[in-house]
């Protein structure tokens, strides 16, 4: 949803995943309009990688002006029962994934000296708690106080580079349906089918919906960027 209203607004976009068949996908309907659209496959759990991704942005498309930071997963568990790999999992993709974003991209940015945005997705859930979600909620709090410190450096040193937290609502989005779970974990599953119902019902949005009200936000350089 962010790339296709990027490229509506008159933007060339970089898709960066993991996914790569659902990457290609989405730019070749993205080409098929007429506008630019490049394809990096990215694990954000690599910094490595994220390093080649700017790299490549910058040989191929030129100053970034604007950095979406929304490589996320969901994982559900009770806390003593997840095993190791999977919160470092969490923790490398949802927080290190967006710290290492800003890492990559921010020197050439600041080095282009032109006004800029970075969005960084937290969640509606970095502002309140819930159990069995625990490794992304505390993800999401992460994210929003990186955000929130990001926002002030940038004021800092004087950058005309904006800052936005994200913190989207229900988004009907596949992250629950593909959020890592133990098995046998009867509760667990109710509780999946409870946010995947809330996702999707209504006063859900869909990606465009969201990714509309999100870039919106971005350029009117607010710094919480709510959906809802």
């Amino acid at each position: 949803g962010l790339a296709r209203t990027a490229a509506e607004l008159g933007m060339r976009v970089a898709l960066a995943d993991v996914n790569v068949e659902r990457m290609e996908r989405v730019a070749a309907e993205i080409r098929a309009t007429g506008a630019t659209a490049i394809t990096v496959p990215t694990d954000v759990a690599d910094p490595a990688a994220i390093d080649r991704l700017a790299a490549r942005v910058h040989a191929e498309l030129g100053d970034v002006r604007l950095l979406m930071n929304n490589a996320g997963i969901e994982i559900l568990g009770l806390t003593w029962e997840l095993p190791t790999e999977v919160w470092e999992k969490a923790i490398r993709i949802n927080v290190l994934g967006v710290i290492h974003g800003v890492r990559a991209f921010v020197p050439r940015m600041l080095a282009a000296g032109q006004p800029a945005f970075i969005g960084n997705l937290s969640s509606i859930g970095g502002l309140g708690m819930m159990a069995v979600q625990t490794p992304y909620i505390l993800s999401k709090h992460a994210v929003l106080s990186f955000s929130e410190c990001l926002r002030m450096e940038m004021d800092l040193v004087g950058s005309p580079i904006s800052v936005s937290a994200v913190l989207p609502g229900p988004i009907a989005t596949r992250i629950f349906t593909d959020a890592a779970t133990p098995k046998d974990a009867s509760k667990i599953e109710f509780h999946r089918k409870m946010m995947q119902d809330m996702t999707h019902g209504p006063g859900s949005l869909n990606g465009k919906q969201a990714a509309e009200r999100i870039l919106a936000g971005i350029a009117a350089k607010e710094f919480f960027v709510s959906t809802h």
